[in-house]
Parts: structure tokens; sequence; C-alpha cells
């Protein structure tokens, strides 16, 4: 399953405003997207785990979300690049989902997607993401690898706009808000929240919105 043209709009529209909202002048502000898409490749690996000399689970939950934050990152790094022209950005990247790649061509190789395992994707993706590139064929392989499609990942991206709306509305850019909630991170309690919300509801956002605050609220009242 695919992206349809609608909902790509959806979620490039939605991220237009999210980073509006951070800095109403985002896209010249020339931010290093590739940079933000590095980091949370690399925290992708620590959930997945990847240390031989000790046992390690890998926390697929966590692992999904990294990647709904790196889609952030790759829609923000296009956005950009189209000097904030929204349809031209959705039209490139509908026109890159229909070339269905088979293989990626990093340091002078092609890596035939359907052969490498999930870890070497994520380091593929950090190494492209390095060389300031993204690939939408090796993002859509590792969303499957994850157990999500494309629509999946539109509910899940929906969450997380809402999570960092959120975070902004409390104080995240002036460094008051308070990240870590009853010993766990915001991020764990949005997957929660997420479980238990019909993410088909039509207010799905202001559910999401209310859900976290009373939980947020509650830290507060605890701290």
């Amino acid at each position: 399953m695919t992206l349809t043209e609608t909902q790509l709009d959806s979620m490039l529209k939605l991220q237009d405003d999210m980073n509006s909202k951070v800095n109403p002048d985002w896209v010249s502000a020339k931010n290093n997207w590739h940079r933000a898409i590095c980091v949370e490749g690399v925290e992708a690996i620590e959930h997945h785990g990847w240390k031989w000399w000790k046992k390690q689970d890998c926390d697929m939950a966590q692992l999904r979300m990294e990647l709904v934050d790196i889609w952030h990152f790759i829609q923000s790094a296009l956005i950009q690049s189209k000097h904030g022209n929204i349809p031209l950005a959705k039209m490139e990247m509908v026109a890159e989902l229909n070339l269905f790649q088979k293989s990626v061509h990093f340091d002078n190789q092609y890596h035939a997607i359907a052969n490498i395992n999930l870890l070497e994707k994520l380091d593929l993706l950090v190494g492209l993401a390095a060389a300031k590139r993204t690939n939408l064929a090796l993002f859509e392989s590792l969303l499957l690898d994850c157990g999500m499609d494309w629509l999946e990942l539109y509910k899940q991206y929906v969450g997380k706009n809402v999570l960092n709306v959120f975070r902004q509305d409390h104080g995240y850019k002036a460094g008051t808000y308070i990240k870590i909630w009853n010993g766990r991170e915001d991020n764990e309690h949005l997957v929660e929240v997420l479980g238990m919300v019909d993410l088909n509801a039509g207010d799905v956002r202001d559910i999401l919105y209310t859900s976290l605050k009373a939980r947020y609220i509650l830290v507060l009242g605890n701290s």
C-alpha cells in the first residue's frame, strides 16, 4: 500500500505548520534536517540493539516511533529544498515513490534493498543522511521491516505531530517543558495513548491532545 496524494498533501501541510510554529521563517533558516535524520537514525539503531557483546532486546514500538520522527525530517528537508513550495514537494515525492526502486546507490555501490537486513538498512539511511540524501524506497522498506505500511505511518505521524504541537504549547522551545513523565519519556506515553484511541476518528487530533494534556497535568501535580 502506498500513500495517497491526499495523505501526502495533508502530512506536508502539517509539517509546514509545525515548523512554522517553531519559526515562521523556517524555510529560509536552512536548518540541517539531514543531520536530524542522522541522529534519529542512530537512536533507531540503539532501540534495535546492535552490541554483539551483550544481550539486547529490540524495542520495536520505539523503533517505529523513531521512523515517524525521521519522516518529519525527510518532509522538512524536501519542503526546504523546494523553497516552501508544498505542491512541488508533493510532486517530487510522488514521482520518486512511483519509481519503485529496488536498490540504493551509495559510496560507489548499489545496495539491493531486498538483500540487506533491518540494521543494515538503518546504517544505510544514516550514511545517506550524512551525505545529505534520502531515499523513499529505503524508507518504505524500513517501514515494512518494522511491521508498518504507509497508512500506519500516516496515523502515527498525526499522533507525533500532535505531541510536537503539545510540546511547543507547553514550553519546549523555552526549555520549561518536562519531557520525562513519571519516569518515562513523553514518546512512550504517546505510544500508549495511540493504542487507546480510534486513529480514524475525525477529531483524533483533539482527542490525542486532550489525553496527553491530562497525563501531563498529572505529572505537574506530582512534581
